[in-house]
């Protein structure tokens, strides 16, 4: 038999062996010696001609990390999704949480729809009380600006500055978390260094700094919360490597010969998604409490209405129309409650501990 119907035999054997061939039925790590012409069957419709003196393995070549998955893998990764899923909807703080995240990503998206033309615009009789006039249903701001229209677009500012902050900050964090937890020593050093530096210093001063050397622009605002919200992750992403370093499944991709590069972020990144993901949430919300902040300060885009800046304008009008600052506070309370809801489900869901999965 040639040396490639021989591979083939010893990795692809899986199924029943002809009974002429053998007497009993193999145990893995048999050998097979075949006589001339013998048929062997490899399970998956394949049948090998043996010469005289030919010898196949029986045993069972282990799964390398990294290979495609089986059926019965397949199978297994349906079940723990299907019961992650059920966990989920039997979970009454993170039902509510998404739902309320939901309306407020609803109202975001057809703002433009709802409510077309410039937000900033003065179209009503200023200081109108919510009911006052039908046409403005939740009230008109000291310049006559429609405050329905405000909240909505509001919304879509303050959800895009929230998920684009918290993107970098976890692009950042998980990096150097990363590096540091894998590699150790006078590199998790110097990393850990770092982040203690950027602790040290009060995020929304840090913030503030960022913003007023830059323009209070958008952009600068999401580069600023996300600069200074990645410690948190790293410290937590560094944590999370360095209890799976050491794990079986990395000496065998060592073992293997795989890079560094590739066990980070195939092999491991994976393994420790599970608190990476809750901790998305929480910086989904302390990034829109950081954008309202500096709007409120008047550091925010002055081309751009957000929840912040509204309630920075209501301010001197807080003892004779309170409702300028309490609805678009009421929002900001609400998205950050449905955040943190949302994340604590997650984290009851996904983690291993809790029991419910």
């Amino acid at each position: 038999m040639s040396e490639l119907a021989q591979e083939r035999a010893s990795s692809r054997l899986r199924g029943p062996v002809a009974r002429d061939a053998i007497p009993a039925a193999p145990r893995p790590g048999d050998t097979l010696s075949t006589g001339p012409g013998d048929m062997l069957s490899t399970g998956r419709g394949d049948m090998l001609s043996t010469g005289p003196g030919d010898m196949l393995s029986t045993g069972i070549v282990p799964a390398r990390p990294g290979n495609a998955l089986t059926p019965d893998a397949r199978l297994r990764g349906g079940a723990v999704r299907h019961r992650l899923l059920r966990a989920g909807l039997h979970n009454a703080s993170f039902l509510v949480g998404l739902l309320i995240l939901i309306a407020v990503v609803g109202i975001a998206l057809t703002a433009g729809w709802v409510f077309p033309g410039d937000p900033q615009d003065m179209v009503g009789t200023p200081t109108l009380w919510p009911g006052q006039d039908p046409q403005f249903l939740l009230g008109t701001d000291s310049l006559g600006r429609d405050v329905a229209s405000g909240l909505a677009h509001g919304a879509r500012v303050s959800l895009l500055v929230g998920v684009s902050a918290a993107a970098i900050g976890l692009v950042i964090g998980t990096l150097i978390g990363a590096v540091a937890g894998y590699f150790g020593g006078w590199v998790d050093t110097a990393l850990v260094r770092l982040t203690e530096l950027f602790q040290t210093v009060p995020t929304f001063l840090l913030v503030i700094v960022i913003v007023a050397i830059g323009q209070p622009s958008a952009a600068v605002i999401v580069l600023a919360i996300g600069v200074a919200a990645w410690p948190t992750v790293a410290r937590l992403v560094r944590a999370q490597y360095r209890s799976l370093r050491e794990a079986e499944f990395i000496a065998a991709a060592r073992s293997l010969g795989y890079s560094a590069p590739r066990i980070i972020f195939r092999e491991i990144l994976p393994n420790a998604m599970a608190p990476i993901i809750v901790t998305a949430s929480v910086m989904v919300a302390n990034a829109i409490l950081t954008e309202a902040g500096l709007s409120f300060l008047n550091m925010g885009d002055p081309n751009l209405i957000s929840w912040g800046s509204m309630i920075g304008d209501g301010r001197p009008l807080l003892r004779t129309a309170w409702f300028l600052c309490a609805l678009p506070g009421g929002a900001i309370a609400l998205t950050v409650l449905a955040l943190n809801l949302v994340g604590d489900g997650l984290n009851d869901v996904l983690n291993p501990r809790s029991g419910l999965v």
